[in-house]
């Protein structure tokens, strides 16, 4: 007798099949060895740096009392008085009040957004932002609506009818699209309106700036008075775990009291600690070199886009960040793609629908400080020879 499907087992099973029909199932797979790097966050090459580690493994043993994990929330008794150092060397790093810890850039969006806009509130979301800042927008009492990408017009007319106190919501960096926001014309928009501006710097930290403090702090403007909040995770270019959220005294104590997120987790271990401050030790010490030689490799990248858009069917984007985007359009066409690269050594990864618009489908290539230019142009060539295979 065939064993009876409930219906919760058919809603997920419908599911399923329409991603698998429209080529879109998700998967986990392993990163086969010896690949070249095209796909991670790891931009300077510091989550494979041996040092780091070894100095995070031992700074943690001289700790006392030693900790493998944090053994509970930081409220009860997950805080070491190590954790509320390294805090306060990161407030000092990004120029603000004070910082607060949460274990993952997703859990610091979600959190900020759940809790501070109140019910009467206003959110206005660039509407390309992280899903952990759509879901914090989403669990807020606030009501939130989404602008342009990067459209300081429609922006404008979102804060014209904005209701009660009114958060401006952006990354600085756009992970799936690789530009830049226009953070200046931004927070000068927000100060006009009396709104204020979030700003998550998730794919800045560690490559602007001369201690890796992000394009805000680059660009001086960390302390507009229209920036509420900044995030600075560190699992990407910093290569390790966890995110701050920075700001003033008043904001992180709020969060402190109020951030369910933050109360009720237990914290990163100490080893996660102590890697972020190895990391940012070693980005104050040899300034800017890895840094340079990241912007070099983009520099190449981007000389060669001319030729490949004119010898290829594919999409380029110019972008002025590592994260540089191939369009190719279906989810099909650009698994293809990607299976083609991963073929010849290059660890390359689809970005598919739902996670970007239908027809938006795209290659992310990352560039990383230890790419050289001998691999990039391999990357080139084989994308002259997949469309020339594929215009057969």
């Amino acid at each position: 007798m065939a064993e009876k499907t409930t219906s919760w087992q058919a809603t997920l099973q419908t599911a399923l099949e329409r991603r698998r029909q429209a080529h879109s199932l998700r998967t986990i797979a392993p990163v086969a060895e010896g690949m070249v790097d095209f796909s991670s966050n790891d931009y300077l090459g510091l989550a494979r740096d041996a040092q780091l580690l070894e100095q995070a493994h031992a700074k943690v043993m001289e700790l006392r009392p030693f900790r493998g994990g944090a053994t509970g929330s930081r409220l009860l008794s997950g805080t070491h008085a190590y954790m509320c150092e390294v805090e306060d060397k990161l407030a000092s790093i990004f120029d603000a009040e004070a910082c607060l810890v949460f274990n993952s850039g997703y859990q610091a969006n979600t959190a900020l957004l759940a809790t501070i806009p109140q019910r009467g509130d206003t959110i206005l979301c660039d509407e390309l932002i992280h899903a952990s800042l759509r879901e914090g927008a989403r669990l807020s009492f606030a009501e939130h609506f989404y602008f342009r990408h990067n459209d300081l017009n429609d922006l404008e007319r979102r804060l014209q009818k904005a209701r009660g106190n009114c958060f401006v919501v952006v990354e600085s960096v756009y992970s799936m699209d690789g530009d830049l926001a226009p953070l200046k014309e931004m927070l000068d928009l927000c100060e006009q309106y009396g709104a204020s501006m979030i700003v998550d710097e998730a794919h800045s930290t560690g490559l602007w700036g001369k201690r890796g403090e992000g394009i805000l702090h680059a660009e001086g403007l960390h302390q507009h008075p229209a920036l509420m909040a900044r995030v600075y995770t560190f699992g990407k270019a910093i290569g390790g775990h966890g995110a701050c959220v920075a700001g003033s005294r008043l904001l992180i104590d709020y969060l402190l009291n109020f951030a369910r997120a933050f109360i009720y987790t237990t914290a990163l271990p100490l080893h996660s600690f102590a890697y972020i401050e190895a990391a940012f030790n070693k980005l104050a010490a040899t300034p800017p070199a890895l840094q340079e030689r990241l912007w070099q490799l983009v520099h190449h990248y981007r000389q060669k886009l001319q030729q490949a858009q004119a010898l290829t069917d594919l999409h380029f984007w110019h972008t002025h960040s590592p994260i540089q985007i191939v369009e190719v359009g279906g989810n099909q066409r650009t698994r293809a793609l990607a299976h083609h690269l991963q073929q010849q050594g290059l660890d390359v990864r689809a970005v598919l629908a739902p996670t970007v618009p239908e027809g938006k489908e795209r290659l992310r290539i990352c560039l990383h400080a230890f790419n050289t230019l001998d691999e990039v142009n391999t990357l080139f060539e084989c994308f002259y020879s997949w469309n020339n295979k594929t215009s057969l």
